[in-house]
Order: structure tokens, then sequence, then C-alpha cells
């Protein structure tokens, strides 16, 4: 089981110029000009066949709102690859508390067109994790059930506020809803690795996604800590920023089994965890 639990598949002319400069210098594998339609609309049947290519079962696809950072990609542009195939494609919804009021009206709002899950990306939002202001939307997600994924991490986009994507800046949201799960992605890229490894070992519904990160590089990152994470571990790409999705499972397999781990624990890292985390056998 394979799943990249972290896509960007937007309709491109909505995208800043910071986006498309990123997916040039990292994702020379992908096709783009054969997977989006001149105009930069997404071609559904062309995507579903290219993930089948690559091996995911399942495909988390991501919305975003932020104006600043990288523009608005609305959970809307997303639903035509989840109506050709509803397997493999399901959306992530997305808020900005500066753009979403009531907050907790549009996350039901976005979980009645389908999302798995709740994306909060202060870094580009330019909020902090714990603003009140989502509160609404966190005690949603942990009366529904409904996992909230973290940008905890660095981004080099223009607009981006690096200081919001520190892991323990959500200290108070563990602490007032202790029955949320939380997905940091990007585990703490940049300067903050030590506290997102903690954070996954340490909570029970705390995970460490590895979207964006270089799989021979995790050694470095994690040091000893490695081997207990695969467990806590969910694959992503952060497509189409990826050399490809298949390259990029193939050498995080290689990584975790050369720090100790067992066939069962690379499992749970590239699926088994995101498929019981995102309910995606329901």
């Amino acid at each position: 089981m394979l799943v990249d639990a972290h896509v960007h598949v937007a309709r491109l002319p909505t995208l800043s110029a910071d986006w498309h400069d990123w997916a040039r210098a990292f994702g020379g594998g992908v096709p783009l000009g054969d997977l989006f339609e001149p105009d930069g609309a997404p071609r559904p049947a062309a995507l579903d066949a290219y993930f089948a290519a690559e091996g995911a079962d399942h495909v988390l696809l991501f919305s975003e709102y932020s104006p600043k950072a990288t523009g608005i990609q609305p959970i809307e542009d997303v639903l035509p690859l989840v109506t050709v195939n509803p397997v493999r494609f399901r959306p992530v919804a997305n808020l900005n508390p500066h753009l979403h009021y009531p907050i907790r009206a549009e996350l039901a709002r976005q979980v009645g067109l389908g999302a798995v899950a709740c994306k909060i990306h202060p870094v580009h939002g330019g909020f902090e994790p714990a603003d009140r202001m989502l509160y609404p939307a966190y005690a949603y997600c942990a009366e529904q059930g409904l996992p909230v994924i973290v940008h905890c991490g660095t981004s080099t986009f223009a607009g981006s506020v690096n200081a919001y994507g520190e892991p323990a800046l959500l200290d108070p949201v563990f602490r007032d809803f202790p029955d949320l799960t939380v997905i940091l992605a990007h585990g703490g890229r940049g300067w903050w690795y030590d506290q997102a490894a903690f954070l996954a070992l340490m909570r029970p519904n705390t995970w460490l996604e590895v979207a964006g990160l270089p799989p021979a590089r995790l050694p470095d990152y994690y040091g000893g800590s490695l081997a207990r994470l695969a467990r806590k571990m969910v694959f992503g790409t952060d497509w189409p920023g990826v050399p490809g999705v298949q390259r990029n499972a193939s050498a995080l397999a290689a990584t975790l089994r050369a720090a100790g781990c067992g066939e069962d624990d690379v499992a749970l890292a590239l699926g088994g965890n995101a498929v019981r985390i995102y309910r995606l056998a329901d």
C-alpha cells in the first residue's frame, strides 16, 4: 500500500511565481506539460494515470487559501480528480482565519465536499497555529475525528512567516484538545526536527509527515530516533516539487531499512499509517 499524503494539484494560473519556480527547481521528473491543459487546468484522467503508474493507491489533494504566499487554490479545483477516481483521490480542506468566517461553518462546508482532513498553513497564511479564531475548527475536528495537518517547517515563498512554523506553538492546542489527531507536515523542516520528532513520539495522536524532505537525509535530521519514528511516520512527496512518487517511496524504504526498521514498520510509513489516520479504507 502506497499513500502519497501530500500533493498539490491546482489550476496553474492561480499559483504564485514562487510556486512555479519551486516546481521547476525540484520537480524535474514531473511531466507537467502532459498533466495540465494549455490554460493550466488539471487533466484529471491524465493525472489518474500518472499516479497509477507511480504506484500510488491513494493520493491526498491539498487546497490552500494563502493569497500572500501561494495564491488561492480552492477545494473545488481538485474535485474533478475526485470524480474521476474517488478511491485514489481524496480532497483535504484548508482554512485561513483571515479569510474564513465563521470558520466552523466553512470547515463543515469543505467536509461536505468530501474532505478527509483539514490543513492549516500558519507560515503561508500568516497566523499562529494556536490562534483562538481556529479553535471552533479544532473543536469540530476533535468531535468528528477529523485529522488536522499543520505545516511545521520553513518556506522560501515570499510572504511566508517562518516563525509560525515552530511545532512548539501547537502546545496550547494539544492542551485544549487532547483527543485531536495532528499530523506535522514537513516534519519540522529547517530548524525544528527535534521538536517534531519529540512530539510525534510523545503524543499518541501526533504523527510525523515527511513531505518535502529528501529521504536519504532523514538520518541527519532525526538521528537515532529514526527507527522509532517509522511507526509514527506518514509518507508524502509535496508533489510536484519532487523527482517522483515511486522514486521517493523507494528511497524512504531503503533509508528506513538501513536504520534497522523491519518490513512491517516500512509498510506503516509508506501507507499503513495514512490509511488508518485518514480512514482511506472507508
